[in-house]
């Protein structure tokens, strides 16, 4: 066990929570109850989040001292990642992919969005991250407002579910998962780069109780790999206020 943790009542012992749905709202920021119950919950317990979104993305919703506020910061599912506020190695999606596949994989997307019949398209269909890339069928563009009517739309016309399967339909021999997350969006990514990958940077620290909270645990969620690993307890819950009240029924 690192030595960094031992004034930690439970040195062994490490939270990681998803973040959109679970430590905020969908692309809000945290609430001031929420950042209380983390500090006091670091006095315990490692914490760290896991989100799918770059790292600027995710200090927008939790703070621009995220990387310190978290003993683990793990930006892109873990692909850019930081331990106690310094940067760990990172990885590359279009070096892992190549510009070629890349470049066909991008084309099929944009034809696609544009033959979809949906109610609004507003603008940024794709966003390149490091470690992945992000689809909307709305785009990222769009207001609260349209974000909250997509996802109704979404839930009772499966747009998104039948995006992913076209995408496996066309590129099978690409080895890329792709995972529905947040309200308008879904992750692409190499297999094995889910939320899983941030598993890698803990193997030496000598944890031996990781807990995961996120709302996206079903098949095709963007957290259900990291919920249902071996090595993982996890709890799945609705929204920050349920995370709340499952972290105070076991930690305080």
């Amino acid at each position: 066990m690192s030595d960094s943790w031992k004034n930690r009542t439970f040195p062994n012992t490490i939270l990681l929570f998803d973040v959109d749905g679970t430590l905020t709202p969908a692309r809000r920021k945290v609430s001031p109850e929420i950042i209380a119950l983390l500090q006091n919950l670091r006095e315990k317990v490692v914490i760290g989040f896991v989100g799918g979104s770059d790292i600027a993305k995710q200090a927008e919703q939790l703070g621009p001292d995220v990387v310190d506020d978290f003993d683990f910061a793990f930006a892109e599912n873990g692909l850019t990642a930081y331990r106690l506020g310094q940067k760990l190695e990172s990885q590359s999606f279009i070096k892992w992919l190549g510009e070629e596949k890349y470049q066909k994989l991008v084309n099929f997307i944009l034809k696609h969005i544009a033959n979809l019949d949906i109610p609004k398209k507003r603008g940024t269909f794709i966003e390149f991250r490091n470690g992945m890339i992000n689809v909307s069928p709305i785009g990222r563009n769009c207001s609260i407002e349209e974000r909250n009517e997509f996802e109704e739309y979404d839930q009772e016309h499966n747009i998104r579910r039948a995006f992913v399967k076209a995408l496996n339909n066309e590129f099978p021999e690409f080895g890329l998962n792709y995972s529905i997350g947040g309200q308008i969006s879904f992750d692409v990514f190499p297999t094995g780069w889910d939320k899983t990958y941030c598993l890698n940077h803990l193997e030496s620290e000598g944890f031996t109780t990781i807990h995961f909270f996120g709302d996206k645990t079903y098949k095709g969620g963007n957290d259900y790999e990291i919920y249902t690993h071996p090595k993982v307890i996890g709890h799945s819950v609705k929204s920050p206020d349920d995370t709340i009240r499952e972290l105070k029924k076991l930690f305080f």
